[in-house]
């Protein structure tokens, strides 16, 4: 009768269970189920992404006058950035993705919610637009050495799980070159009572548990962040509601929203 070969048993170290380590992550998986409840919504104007949708024209207007200075385009034209190619990391249901596609952007946009993605893609189909939506992290893409004329990571560092490996890790997808482009909320008092009392309590513009004063990042922390990754920061610039308007304009001190703009010199 052949004899049995001993079962092996688990390395245990130190009385523990040895279990292969796990890799650092930008994803957030509370962040990730508290949008997905909501993604549904994403391409409603009034649901609960409308703050998004009033804030969209101004972030897409900084987008495109930043991006053609940079790369010496003409913003006044019908497809003026016709041979490059952009990430949208954080997309959500493609509200950023589908404009800057029409702009000639040959765009990838990725988000850690499958829902979300399925919403994107199909929308992206109906208005017959091709895309390359992926649900996946930055870092996944980033394992892949995979590299874009222009970053994109708008209102999506402030949910991530690691900042700092978050906006090292986009750092790592823009080329020699090319240019990165992040808007997300300052932690000020100021940005306390306007984005978290004001947007979620007393408005109720957003759900409430959206934001955490705690994970927002000052422009400067932004910027050491993104300059130790070999990018130099250009611009920075405040975004103001008025609500006398019901609209956002570009301008003001970056004390509660802003947008910042950097570029990867060539040959790094």
């Amino acid at each position: 009768m052949p004899r049995r070969k001993p079962v092996r048993q688990p390395v245990r170290r130190r009385g523990r269970l040895r279990t292969a380590p796990q890799r650092p992550s930008t994803v957030d998986a509370g962040e990730v189920a508290n949008f997905a409840g909501m993604a549904r919504a994403w391409w409603n104007p009034d649901g609960e992404f409308r703050p998004l949708h009033r804030l969209n024209s101004v972030r897409l207007t900084f987008l495109r006058d930043q991006l053609a200075r940079h790369f010496g385009r003409d913003p006044a034209a019908m497809r003026p950035f016709a041979d490059l190619s952009l990430l949208d990391i954080g997309c959500g249901g493609g509200i950023v993705a589908e404009p800057l596609t029409r702009l000639g952007f040959k765009v990838t946009a990725i988000d850690a919610d499958a829902t979300a993605i399925g919403i994107a893609c199909a929308h992206a189909a109906e208005s017959g637009l091709r895309i390359d939506y992926r649900q996946a992290a930055a870092e996944d893409l980033a394992r892949r050495r995979l590299r874009f004329d222009a970053v994109l990571a708008l209102e999506v560092v402030e949910h991530s799980a690691d900042p700092a490996l978050f906006l090292a890790t986009a750092a790592a997808l823009v080329k020699p070159g090319g240019a990165f482009a992040l808007s997300t909320i300052n932690r000020t008092a100021r940005s306390f009572l306007l984005a978290i009392v004001g947007a979620e309590y007393l408005l109720r513009w957003i759900p409430r548990g959206t934001h955490r004063w705690s994970k927002f990042l000052r422009p400067s922390e932004v910027a050491e962040k993104l300059r130790e990754n070999r990018l130099e920061i250009e611009t920075v610039m405040g975004l103001a509601y008025a609500p006398g308007l019901s609209a956002w304009r570009l301008g003001g001190p970056p004390d509660v929203n802003y947008l910042l703009f950097a570029s990867k010199p060539t040959g790094k």
